[in-house]
């Protein structure tokens, strides 16, 4: 399948090398584009400023009373603004097509798969946990604790920088949990994590900037297989431990296809787009170990709703399908792969979450 040029990777995929949705403008009234596909937009009189978003209903209550947000640059909206670190997006281009057509952090030209999420469950767009004021009022509604650069294991991205790693990104949020219980109560507090919906999606930078590079020599001490082991043993535990602290809604995202960046066709000399199979395989493996943890949890956490979505696949059908999306070609697209945020909420068009998607998650 011919993929990506080279050409076509951006600095800041250079240092994350992910396959970010490229999310579509926000004008001023809908449009229909000559493909007959009709933009993600809002009216003027929903828009709202940076750190909120439109509702798709303003009068209908939300589905879920907050968004709570761990991972790294696929769903950083600021973290990283506030780091002394090489991975940022704080600069135009970014957000050259977002809401404020400002750049706010998020490493995307407009929209962030979270951000999509918030809008289905009637949310504002949820604020970076360093840039909010640290008042229950702000973070009532969810926080994003996600950071570019950030891995499963706590030396992953740290050749660029500063980040907030996964297990410093869970002690963030129980400390969040604790300034819930101090302010509202400890039932109204745990009765509000328990509905809320917690997304994770983390584990690139574990191959991006140290298995693959072969950091520490790594690559001597685990195979592929056992690397992708220990990453799910750490990803379920984290799991564990917020469900100690009443969380019971989580989306854990799987990792997409890396090896079919332009980093990588690069890097490995692909000359006709070909994706690299070597790193696609370790993907799919690190996505079959998560989807196994996944059923784990369902049997030893019964009341929680727990689901992976395997976004490997659900990139790889918007290459297959890519004008069933709205694109008019995956040759020559400049950093990602689109959004696949609508298949993660329902399955539009093609089934990626397991055993439920997001719609089904929430009443």
């Amino acid at each position: 399948m011919l993929l990506y040029s080279p050409s076509s990777l951006l600095l800041p995929i250079l240092f994350s090398v992910l396959l970010l949705p490229r999310a579509l403008p926000s004008p001023q009234k809908p449009e229909t584009r000559s493909d007959g596909f009709q933009s993600d937009t809002v009216s003027e009189g929903e828009r709202t400023a940076v750190g909120s978003s439109p509702h798709l209903n303003p009068l209908k209550s939300p589905l879920a009373p907050g968004l709570f947000v761990f991972g790294d640059s696929t769903v950083d909206c600021g973290t990283n603004n506030f780091l002394g670190t090489l991975a940022r997006a704080d600069l135009l281009p970014y957000g050259r097509d977002f809401d404020t057509h400002e750049p706010t952090g998020r490493f995307c030209n407009g929209r962030i798969p979270v951000d999509y999420i918030a809008l289905h469950l009637g949310l504002p767009f949820v604020p970076a946990f360093l840039g909010q004021s640290g008042s229950v009022k702000d973070m009532s509604q969810g926080v994003n604790y996600a950071s570019a650069g950030a891995g499963v294991l706590f030396s992953s991205g740290s050749d660029l920088g500063q980040h907030i790693s996964l297990t410093q990104q869970i002690q963030q949020a129980m400390d969040t949990f604790q300034q819930f219980v101090l302010s509202m109560g400890e039932e109204a507090a745990n009765d509000m994590i328990s509905k809320s919906v917690f997304y994770f999606s983390i584990g690139s930078n574990d191959y991006i900037h140290y298995y693959l590079p072969n950091v520490s020599r790594v690559q001597s001490l685990f195979l592929p297989w056992e690397f992708n082991q220990l990453l799910a043993a750490t990803i379920k535990q984290e799991l564990k431990n917020l469900y100690n602290a009443n969380v019971r809604r989580v989306v854990v995202m799987g990792m997409a296809p890396l090896g079919c960046t332009p980093h990588y066709l690069w890097k490995y000399n692909s000359q006709d787009g070909h994706c690299v199979e070597e790193i696609n395989d370790m993907v799919i493996e690190f996505n079959f170990a998560m989807r196994y943890v996944i059923d784990e949890l369902r049997w030893e956490l019964p009341d929680a709703k727990v689901t992976f979505c395997d976004v490997f696949e659900g990139s790889m059908d918007i290459l297959r399908n890519y004008r069933h999306y709205g694109f008019e070609t995956v040759t020559d697209a400049c950093c990602g792969l689109g959004r696949y945020g609508d298949n993660a909420w329902s399955g539009l068009h093609v089934d990626v979450c397991y055993p439920l998607n997001l719609r089904d998650m929430v009443p």
